[in-house]
């Protein structure tokens, strides 16, 4: 594994995960009440023995680079590195990056260097656990060019994503970006109980999906890079280096989510609040790391709280009830407040006694939520003030409605905006 470096794609502009990035990148995005998606991937290298990783980015990266800043720090005595590779005007380049493939181009004089036999690709914005150590070894059994991660899915899944036809050993024979018609989908399709013979039970998926994990031999990639001026690694580089090159599979058979959508995002959160999620956050032996924030407990004041994830540092009144709910960090919540199937992601900083007695003197609402005020299906951004009595709910059941200062509804979820300031009695208009 010390042979390996790891390039992490901090993601395009993240037009669909829309208003989350309006001020942050996609790899920034909070998730769970006290991480962001960046601490998925670096956290699995990390546990994994990788050590030398290289994060990419490009749009509203300043909250990113300080959360890797504060949070990522090697000792003295270790050779570890989590490094970022901002677009930037060079010599040999003067655009920014044009996608996932030519945002590694352009920066591979630090792959290039001595010591590094295989390049580990990795996206910023999916949720799942995986040692690599695995995907290292399956790689270098089969002496394969390329490796990558494939998850079987079902045919209401392959539509979204890349799907590939491996060979019995496990080669990728064939490949299909997001099939949609069945002439497409059988091009494709696994013979039936192939999945088994592999250890992985296929419970009726035929098809293997792309994870957009991807492990290159070193020189390979320089290779492709080089000689081509693909700009992406799924739609060009990938279908390419099937029929020219060793291109192996490595099965994964466990919890996996792209959050590339708001809707995809609210679920994921409110599915890891569930009394089973089907992503563990727990784990002793491949925890999931992130920034040291030295909060107090969060104090629960005669509260009601039902299948929810509550951060550090929350203060949360009398008679409040939350369900099926994920409460981020400093989140003062008022009394008789009823939080229902929503994302609170907290707020940067607790604020100060004199901040609070000029915003009771202003009638402006604290940082947090007020007494009686109800939320449900939403996602409040951090550092919003809801007012009490309140009324944050998609009452009329709306899939989406034009963006204001306070809220938009996107994909069905209301979504209070960061810094939004919602007045006592406030409903959506």
């Amino acid at each position: 594994m010390g042979q390996v470096v790891s390039l992490v794609l901090g993601g395009g502009r993240g037009t669909r995960l829309y208003p989350l990035t309006k001020y942050r990148s996609k790899p920034a995005v909070p998730l769970a009440g006290k991480y962001r998606l960046i601490d998925i991937p670096l956290s699995n290298c990390i546990n994994s023995g990788l050590n030398r990783i290289y994060v990419l980015t490009q749009f509203n990266s300043v909250s990113l680079h300080r959360h890797i800043r504060r949070t990522y720090t090697f000792d003295t005595f270790n050779e570890g590195f989590v490094e970022i590779l901002a677009a930037q005007q060079t010599n040999d380049s003067a655009n920014w990056y044009q996608g996932t493939a030519d945002a590694v181009r352009q920066n591979l004089r630090y792959i290039e260097q001595p010591g590094i036999d295989h390049v580990l690709i990795l996206s910023g914005d999916q949720l799942y656990r995986m040692n690599f150590a695995g995907m290292l070894a399956t790689h270098q059994q089969t002496q394969a060019d390329v490796t990558i991660a494939a998850l079987p899915v079902d045919d209401k899944d392959a539509s979204q994503l890349g799907i590939m036809r491996v060979d019995s050993s496990g080669r990728v024979a064939g490949f299909l970006e997001k099939p949609k018609t069945p002439d497409e989908l059988k091009l494709v399709r696994m013979e039936p109980g192939w999945i088994d013979a592999h250890g992985i039970e296929s419970r009726g998926r035929d098809l293997l999906a792309s994870m957009g994990i991807y492990l290159f031999n070193r020189d390979t990639l320089v290779d492709v890079l080089t000689k081509t001026d693909y700009h992406d690694f799924g739609k060009e580089i990938f279908p390419a280096s099937v029929r020219s090159r060793h291109v192996q599979s490595h099965l994964f058979d466990g919890y996996w989510e792209d959050i590339g959508t708001i809707g995809s995002f609210f679920q994921a959160n409110l599915a890891l609040a569930a009394a089973n999620p089907p992503f563990e956050l727990f784990s002793s032996d491949m925890p999931i790391y992130t920034r040291a924030r030295f909060l107090a407990p969060s104090r629960i004041d005669g509260a009601t709280i039902r299948h929810s994830l509550i951060a550090d540092g929350c203060v949360i009144g009398e008679g409040t009830t939350i369900e099926n709910s994920v409460i981020g960090v400093r989140c003062r919540i008022g009394r008789n407040v009823t939080i229902r199937n929503s994302v609170l992601m907290g707020t940067d900083d607790y604020q100060s006694p004199a901040e609070l007695t000029a915003d009771q003197a202003a009638g402006r609402p604290h940082f947090g939520v007020g007494d009686n005020t109800v939320i449900e299906g939403s996602i409040v951004d951090k550092n919003a003030r809801i007012g009490r009595g309140a009324q944050v709910v998609n009452a009329r059941k709306l899939q989406s409605s034009p963006e204001t200062p306070e809220a938009m509804i996107v994909d069905g979820v209301l979504f209070v905006q960061k810094g939004a300031e919602l007045r006592d009695g406030w409903t959506l208009e």
